[in-house]
């Protein structure tokens, strides 16, 4: 029952940033983004095609009105055809984002559970060459270009010049082997990308958990590293890689996806997106800006209710 009541505030209080995101974006769209008008024009239209053309795509409508219209669409997740291929924008949604999640999680869950790992390791061998290899080679994460690990990549494991073991464009999946083909270098670029941030953030986190007087007081009743690890020091550590994980899933949804798919050609919801920008596809850039702006308000809740569970002590008042 708490936890039902702590839902419902939550989703309750989100609404003014689903609002916020959606306004601002909503502004950018219609005073800034491309006008289709003459995109379905010929050449020398009349006032008169004109103005039809604006009837149709809904732009002599006052904004207040296309707003709450726009509004209505992300309630009842209707939000129509699009501007450019004429299909659903939902029939997109809903064959795009099944291959988005299968583009994405491989490279998300890896680089986060290596990053743990891998900071503890670093964590626990502090100060010795181990953890300097380790820093090392996360600096080098960082400091790479997203892009240029993904064209490296490709040309490491996709191309006559390298090894040549994977596709490199398209997403032609029938099978489990054609799925592991496919997003294995996509997946490749992810992890090292990740591992760069990830590993540095989650070290910093754990050292910090290891100078905490439980700790040592275990360590001086001759508690195992193994132990002090995984019992005193991660366990009590999880709150912050919690929240790091969960606040990371909007940007790896909008930015990660929108660069693999665009660059791999992977008929996804990041590909789809990036389109709709080029073109100016409206209904679609609205249903992704909003669902995005939902996804954030899904995430926050799913977060404090994690931090519950991990920690007892947490309130969700």
């Amino acid at each position: 029952m708490e936890m039902l009541q702590y839902t419902l505030r939550k989703l309750i209080t989100g609404i003014p940033l689903v609002l916020g995101v959606t306004l601002i974006s909503f502004v950018l769209m219609v005073y800034f983004g491309p006008d289709k008008t003459y995109d379905l024009l010929g050449k020398n239209p009349t006032p008169e095609e004109i103005a039809q053309v604006r009837h149709q795509l809904g732009y002599d409508q006052p904004f207040v009105v296309r707003y709450l219209d726009y509004l209505r669409e992300l309630v009842t997740l209707d939000f129509g055809y699009s501007d450019s291929s004429g299909e659903r924008v939902g029939s997109i949604l809903k064959r795009t984002i099944p291959v988005s999640l299968a583009v994405i999680l491989p490279g998300f869950i890896l680089g986060n559970l290596l990053g743990v790992v891998l900071a503890l390791v670093a964590a626990y061998h502090r100060g010795g060459w181990i953890d300097k290899l380790i820093m090392a080679g996360s600096v080098v994460g960082m400091s790479v270009s997203f892009l240029i690990v993904i064209i490296a990549f490709q040309v490491i494991f996709s191309s006559s010049y390298g090894l040549n073991w994977f596709p490199v464009l398209g997403w032609d999946v029938y099978s489990f082997w054609d799925y592991l083909r496919y997003v294995t270098v996509p997946t490749l670029a992810s992890v090292f990308v990740a591992l760069g941030y990830n590993t540095r953030f989650y070290r910093a986190v754990i050292v910090e958990e290891m100078g905490r007087d439980h700790v040592r007081t275990a360590r001086a009743y001759g508690a195992s590293p193994a132990e002090l690890l995984f019992k005193s020091i991660l366990k009590n550590s999880l709150i912050p890689i919690i929240t790091r994980i969960m606040f990371s899933i909007p940007l790896v949804v909008v930015s990660g996806s929108l660069l693999i798919e665009s660059y791999f050609g992977i008929p996804g919801v990041g590909k789809v997106a990036f389109d709709a920008i080029t073109t100016g596809d409206q209904p679609i850039l609205k249903a992704v800006v909003g669902l995005t702006a939902v996804l954030f308000v899904v995430v926050l809740i799913i977060n404090d209710i994690l931090y519950k569970v991990v920690d007892p002590r947490v309130s969700l008042k």
